[in-house]
């Protein structure tokens, strides 16, 4: 990890990217009770890990073989709380724009919107 990505990663951390880090993990157990939620859950853990580390970390799409059934997941995700996630990334990553030190606190904020508007067929790299 470069020295600037860390540093990145240590001032999200500090100022919210913990809890909201918490917020996502804690989501993704409550969805792993339920075998209908596993999938879900999944993801939420996904979306967390990135949430933890967004400096260096990118996200990409998973041409694996989960087919017709990631669309689905994802029309559902999307309906239940994605849409909702996603203008919150949106919005706080307009309001870090506002400041030069925000635009790359910004733009991690811009990279979870991708993530959180349809995790099913993302992986991280």
């Amino acid at each position: 990890m470069a020295p600037f990505n860390l540093l990145g990663n240590i001032i999200w951390l500090v100022f919210g990217g913990l809890f909201s880090a918490l917020g996502y993990f804690i989501g993704g157990l409550v969805l792993c009770l339920t075998i209908v939620g596993i999938p879900f859950g999944l993801q939420c853990f996904k979306v967390g890990f990135l949430v933890l580390a967004p400096f260096g970390t990118q996200v990409v799409s998973d041409t694996g073989s989960t087919g017709c059934f990631s669309v689905l997941f994802n029309i559902i995700w999307l309906l239940c709380g994605g849409l909702w996630t996603a203008i919150s990334h949106i919005f706080f990553g307009i309001l870090l724009y506002l400041s030069i030190i925000g635009i790359p606190f910004g733009r991690q904020h811009f990279k979870l919107v991708e993530i959180s508007l349809m995790p099913f067929g993302k992986r991280l790299v």
